[in-house]
């Protein structure tokens, strides 16, 4: 099986999809990216990203409606899943990334460190 292409969305890229991207790059083999949907985000959500993705983590709610309003049609067939983790904690922390790893390993299977 080849590996899964992993998206974290949140709304600036700076700290929760931006942790996300750091702490699983290359685990498991997976590719992983990180975007934003507001307007300055690091690095904006595009419709290129959501094509590349296999599967597509958003942080909040928020998140998974500003993705289906503005790329509908490259969003056929992903899945989309809300890890409900609000914009509480700054890049790396403890309490982020422990949600993050308990988020995510419900739906994929991570080698333990």
């Amino acid at each position: 099986m080849r590996n899964v292409r992993l998206l974290f969305i949140c709304s600036r890229n700076k700290w929760r999809s931006l942790t996300a991207e750091t702490i699983f790059q290359g685990v498991g083999g997976h590719e992983v990216r990180s975007a934003g949907t507001e307007a300055q985000a690091r690095i904006k959500v595009t419709a290129g990203h959501i094509g590349w993705a296999d599967l597509i983590f958003a942080m909040e709610k928020k998140h998974i409606r500003r993705l289906q309003e503005k790329f509908a049609s490259e969003l056929a067939g992903k899945r989309l899943i809300c890890l409900h983790i609000p914009d509480d904690f700054e890049y790396m922390n403890e309490d982020l990334i422990g949600l993050l790893q308990s988020g995510i390993g419900m739906h994929l299977s991570l080698p333990e460190e």
